[in-house]
């Protein structure tokens, strides 16, 4: 979830500066164009070569949301890929969601827990979205034989929300995002010689850290794939979702949906803040005090340096999000649901916001 992200990552990925400058402008030269290609069957192509590939995840987006299941559901994805890693999945729920997709019987009201008690307690936490994510694998599940199904892996550390009590007891949680998923893929994909898709907002894909001004030294500023490939001899193909409407590329006759290698064209050379809304404030570490870096100080990155592959989905203008409407109804008059959810907004330190909406909209629902 990059909304949390945004919250904690001035806070949690903060590093001291080390990297050279670069000119992403300078860097253009002659480059050619990038070349869109079709997705789905190139995804699949990069699994022959990357035992990873990550994609961004939906984050509450629709497009991006029916693309992933499309990919999944092609008949190449299951004789190809072993695991799908999901960010909104609390990992001490995972011998349950084992049960659920390979078809035994879980009641929903176990499962849903899986999205509802993760580190990041926001109003929508894409309830839905989730749910019909798990749905098309148990289903597809049900056609192959064990040795050949797919395998949904929790990423989100295994938070016990019963035993959260302090702002400072869920910090270590968070402080586990990266860290957590990243042995996670190690133990149960790597080391097992299988290959997963990991579905997580693409800022944990990060392999230089935008908050820390690209400075990878201190711990905090490490992402899933930034620990994975300097912990190991690999290299994770990595995709961001993009508009693409501020980049130096034509997309009008791009087809929808479209995925374009970056490097070596000019999309690869421009600056990643052109791929990601950048920050107001960078941050340092100095004497263990947080330390804001001056904006004459800030380095520049190529995007090619950051990601593989860019997914077009279209224009931003054409982008549909669920909101907070992604809590089933039915949630909103459950005895305990709503105060439950205000608490841990309020003890996470989630913006304001969340909690407002959610209030605003189970009034709205419940008054009908």
């Amino acid at each position: 979830m990059t909304s949390l992200t945004h919250v904690f990552g001035a806070l949690l990925f903060v590093v001291l500066l080390t990297t050279v400058p670069l000119s992403a402008s300078a860097q253009q030269g002659d480059r050619p164009p990038a070349v869109p290609v079709e997705p789905i069957g190139t995804i699949i192509e990069a699994f022959k070569t990357h035992n990873i590939v990550a994609l961004s995840d939906a984050d509450g987006n629709e497009q991006n949301h029916a693309f992933r299941l499309l990919l999944i559901r092609d008949p190449r994805f299951a004789a190809t890929v072993n695991d799908v890693v999901i960010e909104l999945g609390n990992a001490r729920y995972q011998d349950l969601m084992d049960r659920y997709t390979r078809g035994e019987d879980v009641p929903y009201a176990s499962l849903r827990r899986v999205w509802q008690d993760t580190t990041v307690p926001t109003a929508g936490n894409n309830y839905l979205m989730m749910q019909q994510l798990v749905e098309v694998v148990r289903a597809l599940n049900a056609s192959r034989p064990r040795e050949r199904q797919l395998r949904i892996l929790l990423g989100d550390p295994p938070i016990d929300w019963d035993q959260v009590h302090t702002g400072g007891e869920h910090r270590k949680w968070i402080e586990m995002r990266d860290t957590f998923p990243a042995a996670l893929i190690q133990v149960e994909v790597l080391a097992k010689q299988r290959r997963a898709l990991v579905l997580y907002g693409s800022m944990h894909f990060q392999r230089r850290n935008l908050f820390s001004n690209y400075d990878m030294e201190n711990w905090q500023a490490q992402s899933i794939v930034s620990l994975l490939e300097r912990s190991m001899p690999i290299k994770i193909f990595t995709i961001w979702q993009q508009s693409l409407e501020k980049l130096p590329v034509n997309v009008t006759s791009w087809p929808v949906p479209s995925l374009a290698i970056v490097r070596g064209t000019t999309l690869g050379a421009s600056d990643f803040t052109l791929y990601y809304p950048p920050p107001a404030s960078r941050f340092t570490v100095s004497d263990g005090k947080i330390v804001q870096i001056p904006r004459e100080d800030w380095r520049s990155l190529r995007a090619e340096d950051q990601l593989d592959a860019v997914l077009y989905l279209g224009p931003s203008s054409a982008m549909t999000n669920r909101g907070s409407h992604e809590i089933p109804v039915a949630l909103c008059s459950e005895p305990g649901f709503l105060d439950m959810q205000l608490k841990r907004i309020a003890l996470s330190g989630v913006p304001q916001f969340e909690a407002d909406r959610l209030r605003e909209y189970c009034a709205s629902v419940t008054a009908k």
